[in-house]
């Protein structure tokens, strides 16, 4: 990519996605007219080349201290300066002074999805899951897991709030410790009354696991949040203490898609396997997708893999029509809303349904009331 289209996605990914970041907006046009800036990003593989791989770097670098001018700006560090005609000037001594550091973020790392709010859509989808393969006992496998927080789906406490302002509990209650989901459950129907499924495995595949018992590593996650959200970080440090007290496995494969039959074959007897993908076809070649795509299916026809996918509609349906998008609350934008689907085995047939829609962050879920 020419510095002229790095500039251009940097300028649309801040006008477009950072609106409710007033920093990152910020940084974005400021890292587009800064010609460093642009050759850092210029480092990152083309499959990583993203905005917010360039905004985590920073990020990571003030949350290890090591960028105090621009800390003064990140809410994550304490800072309360609002974006002002100073920032440019703090972007360019940290590009300057951790250029090494930074270097080796933007060639070697990658954004990774640990949003565990998402979990608030996660938890009706193996509802749907259980429901559509008439399973109870579910093997979970979260394809590009990063830290693995999507295994604990079942261990957090999940509150959604309906149209009438009332509260409905889902999964284990609030103890003060658990990690705490909150989410606008839109339309008429309440979410499901009670998880009839239990997770019997949690497993992930990733390119780069994160461990979450390492405070570097750890320190990465929270670098790829937001900086105002202090919510988030709460979530995270919460759900990365539940994870280390339960049995999971992350395995570390350069070629996930390659591992997943492996993983169905060492399954025992009387799980079903589900798959999920959440935020992560994004990252994906369309060689790659292409891949995936015709490994499952296979998968699905063989051992009945079902899949589970929270993606962008252009990468979530393929053979389901996409529905309308309910009226949002106000604030949210639709651009990217995240469509959740359900592909499984049924009748010696491979079967896709649309499950509903939720916020990229699980901030509202609008579920369809249909069974697959």
């Amino acid at each position: 990519m020419s510095n002229a289209d790095l500039s251009n996605l940097l300028r649309r990914f801040g006008e477009e996605q950072c609106v409710q970041e007033p920093l990152y907006a910020a940084l974005c046009a400021t890292a587009a007219d800064d010609e460093r800036a642009l050759a850092l990003l210029a480092e990152a593989p083309p499959e990583q080349r993203k905005p917010n791989l360039l905004l985590a770097a920073l990020h990571e670098r003030v949350l290890a201290g090591a960028a105090r001018e621009l800390a003064a700006y990140y809410r994550s560090a304490d800072g309360s300066r609002a974006p002002d005609a100073g920032l440019a000037a703090a972007l360019r001594d940290c590009l300057a002074r951790e250029w090494p550091t930074l270097l080796r973020h933007l060639r070697h790392g990658a954004t990774q999805t640990n949003e565990i709010a998402r979990c608030a859509a996660v938890w009706p989808a193996l509802e749907a899951a259980a429901n559509a393969t008439a399973a109870r006992d579910l093997a979970l496998l979260d394809f590009g897991c990063s830290a693995g927080l999507n295994l604990g789906v079942d261990e957090y406490a999940l509150r959604y709030r309906g149209d009438d302002g009332a509260w409905h509990p889902r999964g284990p209650a609030s103890d003060g410790q658990r990690a705490e989901i909150e989410s606008r459950w839109l339309g008429g129907s309440p979410p499901p009354a009670a998880a009839h499924w239990r997770l019997a495995l949690r497993h992930g595949l990733d390119p780069a696991p994160v461990d979450v018992a390492d405070p570097v590593r750890l320190r990465w996650l929270q670098a790829c949040l937001w900086p105002h959200d202090a919510a988030r970080r709460e979530r995270l440090a919460r759900a990365a203490f539940q994870l280390r007290h339960l049995p999971f496995t992350l395995t570390q494969s350069s070629d996930c898609i390659s591992a997943i039959e492996p993983w169905l074959q060492a399954l025992p007897a009387g799980v079903q396997p589900v798959l999920l993908t959440s935020w992560v076809l994004y990252y994906l070649s369309e060689t790659d997708l292409a891949r995936l795509r015709e490994t499952v299916d296979c998968l699905a026809l063989s051992h009945g893999l079902a899949w589970i996918c929270g993606e962008l509609p252009a990468l979530s349906a393929r053979d389901a029509t996409v529905p309308s998008l309910p009226a949002l609350p106000p604030g949210e934008l639709a651009s990217s809303a995240t469509l959740w689907t359900l592909r499984w085995l049924a009748r010696r047939r491979i079967a896709e349904s649309v499950l509903g829609w939720s916020h990229p962050h699980g901030r509202w879920v609008a579920w369809r009331n249909v069974c697959p």
